[in-house]
């Protein structure tokens, strides 16, 4: 069973500090699984096995739009959250589940392939590359996660009707060759977010 906490719009690094805090408890006594649903006002973040040359926006055009740049300990390399995506955070004692982050990683991807599919998109896992694609071209949601004492943090990021065209500030992930596009973009009609968090959450309450 897993408790569904909302956020709404907040700042990456205050979600951060309020992640660890969830960590920590959790690893402690091994009460709970939590998933949180929140946005992100637009940030760039970068895992711990990333690098800043994968962002190509201009350090100056970068200031000017007030978009920070935060190195954290995920997994993975540059991505951009912005308002209208998605953004989830499974706290899972993995104890509970499964200890085997490989398993754990797959799931989150069949879950979000399983939300996606409710409006009409055929996406899959890409061999070799973490998230969710369309087409194997497109990603439709990144994924990084840091895992400590079988307890997970950070997650998912679903597009969902977010502007796509921040992600030209950076190489998403670090690769060059493929596109991101959005649930909205694939059904050519803005969907409201809070729609596509209620379905999120009777997929992920269905899976874990």
């Amino acid at each position: 069973m897993i408790e569904i906490q909302d956020w709404g719009l907040i700042d990456y690094q205050e979600a951060w500090n309020r992640q660890k805090f969830i960590v920590k408890d959790i690893q402690e006594n091994r009460n709970k699984n939590i998933l949180i649903f929140c946005e992100h006002p637009t940030v760039i973040t970068i895992g711990k096995n990333g690098s800043e040359s994968n962002v190509i926006g201009s350090t100056k055009l970068l200031n000017d739009l007030g978009i920070k740049i935060i190195h954290n300990d995920r997994g993975g390399d540059a991505t951009l959250h912005n308002p209208g995506q998605l953004v989830g955070y499974p706290i899972f004692n993995l104890q509970a589940y499964k200890t085997d982050l490989h398993w754990f990683l797959r799931e989150i991807e069949q879950t979000i392939i399983d939300i996606v599919a409710n409006y009409g998109i055929n996406a899959q896992r890409v061999k070799g590359l973490t998230g969710v694609w369309v087409n194997g071209e497109k990603k439709i949601c990144a994924m990084g996660f840091h895992c400590s004492r079988w307890v997970t943090s950070h997650g998912f990021a679903l597009n969902v009707c977010n502007n796509l065209q921040e992600f030209e500030y950076i190489i998403p992930c670090g690769i060059k060759d493929k596109g991101v596009t959005s649930i909205s973009e694939e059904i050519g009609t803005k969907i409201d977010l809070n729609d596509v968090k209620n379905i999120s959450e009777t997929f992920f309450k269905k899976r874990f």
